[in-house]
């Protein structure tokens, strides 16, 4: 499977003719055996690398899908043997296992870079609030955060985080419900809240893409279920940010 979003000049080999590599930026995603779910985040690489041409953007999986992440760090250096260092760009929305054990375990030992997850950050309030409106809820409706969870308290730590900073921006209450790995799962959240006497529920997903777990959503008992984050222009300039910041960060280490 190819893990570049558009043809390489020179047929691909990036130092042919004296060609200088572009720099590179790895997205590296959960993975997903949704249809929908896949274009959703080609949508999301593809915005990212027309937002910045320059730059040579590559796909990779942390599960589900293929390539794995591993492989193409190791593709990615071996194409740029010299040059500014290969950075991976968690489209994550939380520092779990993923980021800390199987993103960090690929960056391993070589000229590369781990940038940050793209949560917790306010423009993802921002951008659930956004996606609220659009769904109908109302400013006083009481909202459950859905994240998909997991054993990782700082991924948990993560969510809480982006939770109170949409709380700012609502009058009615913001819980968190989980789809695994931590409790309370959505559903129970749901429930809570109507138990708090709740009119009105709504599900915010926090979640990029449709798959799985979006669609177990529809089913938490909620009044309204609003839809991924993904694509918006605020997840391309949020994961550019993490890109710069990184290379930054070398820069300064260095």
């Amino acid at each position: 499977m190819p893990t570049r979003t558009a043809a390489h000049p020179n047929g691909g080999d990036p130092m042919a003719d004296g060609a200088l590599a572009r720099p590179v930026l790895i997205g590296c995603s959960h993975g997903t055996s949704d249809p929908a779910g896949r274009r959703t985040i080609r949508a999301l690489l593809d915005a990212i690398a027309a937002a910045r041409p320059e730059l040579d953007v590559r796909e990779a999986f942390v599960d589900v899908q293929q390539p794995e992440v591993a492989a193409v760090v190791a593709e990615a250096q071996t194409d740029a043997p010299a040059g500014p260092p290969v950075v991976v760009v968690p489209l994550l929305l939380s520092g779990g296992y993923h980021v800390h054990v199987d993103i960090a375990a690929a960056v391993a030992g070589g000229r590369a870079l781990a940038a940050a997850p793209l949560g917790p950050d306010p423009r993802l309030a921002a951008l659930l609030d956004e996606r609220l409106t659009e769904a109908g809820a109302r400013v006083d409706d009481a909202v459950v955060l859905a994240a998909a969870g997991s054993s990782d308290r700082r991924a948990a730590d993560d969510v809480e985080h982006v939770a109170r900073e949409l709380q700012s921006q609502r009058r009615g209450p913001v819980t968190v419900g989980y789809g695994a790995g931590c409790d309370p799962s959505v559903p129970q959240a749901v429930a809570a809240a109507r138990r708090g006497g709740a009119q009105r529920v709504v599900v915010a997903a926090y979640l990029l893409a449709p798959g799985f777990f979006h669609d177990r959503l529809q089913a938490a008992g909620a009044d309204l279920v609003t839809a991924p984050l993904a694509p918006h222009p605020t997840l391309v300039a949020m994961a550019l940010d993490r890109y710069a910041a990184a290379r930054r960060s070398a820069v300064a280490g260095s």
